[in-house]
């Protein structure tokens, strides 16, 4: 019973086959496409699979990018599933004022984060940090409950901002230090402690509201890059959202 996960996010598809809708499935294949060659999916990387039996996916890049999808799963006989916020799926229950209008991938790698913190036998409130275009820190309690979360701009955007809205300061590449004194390290450290900070103030409000200190989970596609900077622990986790899928996949296919 294979699962063809698809995190179609704003500017990479990212995919992967399993041989099993359940978290712990084994890895059939993988890969990643941006999005102005998507067309090229069926007639490439996908035309060398089997057919997957369920297809599941969350898609932030808007309803134009899941349409052109959707033709590239027309390779194969299968209705995909997209993931919408709701106001509970998976264990997670969604704080959100208007819970649909979370981000899907914000809820999905939420689901994953609470998946990995159960399986440790004690729930804790965990902080999931998404590292990517944009980026998104969340808070959920031990009980499952997300609280609230922040968005601020992905490193490129912060640095592109700058670039076109100072007079003559243009952005070539610098290193992370913790004094820096020529301007690329600046940029790059400025951007860097910016993100850092942010994070670290939501683990901080986390902490003071449930009287516990909180697990850490960071993904995304720069979060290795941002991981040296925190303050504090933080867990690496390259494929969050793939395991909130299989989370998901596993309630929805398997019951």
């Amino acid at each position: 019973m294979t699962l063809l996960a698809l995190d179609v996010g704003n500017t990479r598809l990212k995919w992967a086959l399993y041989d099993s809708p359940c978290v712990g499935a084994r890895l059939l294949a993988h890969g990643a496409q941006f999005l102005e060659n998507i067309e090229k999916l069926a007639e490439g990387e996908w035309s060398q699979l089997t057919q997957p039996q369920h297809v599941l996916g969350c898609v932030v890049a808007g309803d134009a990018v899941r349409r052109r999808v959707e033709q590239q799963l027309e390779l194969w006989d299968v209705n995909p599933q997209w993931v919408v916020s709701s106001t509970g799926e998976a264990g997670l229950t969604n704080g959100y004022d208007h819970p649909s209008r979370l981000g899907a991938d914000r809820w999905v790698a939420m689901i994953g984060a609470r998946q990995r913190v159960v399986a440790r036998g004690e729930p804790k409130p965990c902080v999931v940090v998404m590292v990517g275009t944009a980026v998104t820190v969340e808070a959920m309690d031990a009980e499952g409950r997300f609280l609230g979360g922040i968005i601020l701009p992905g490193h490129g955007i912060m640095l592109r901002a700058l670039e076109s809205g100072t007079a003559g300061l243009h952005v070539p590449t610098g290193e992370v230090r913790d004094f820096p004194t020529n301007t690329s390290d600046a940029l790059t450290s400025g951007g860097t402690f910016a993100i850092a900070g942010a994070v670290q103030r939501m683990v901080d409000n986390l902490r003071r509201h449930t009287g516990q200190e909180p697990d850490c989970i960071m993904t995304g596609g720069a979060g290795w890059k941002m991981a040296p900077s925190m303050s504090g622990h933080f867990e690496l986790v390259e494929g969050l959202i793939f395991d909130g899928l299989l989370e998901i996949a596993a309630r929805r296919f398997l019951t």
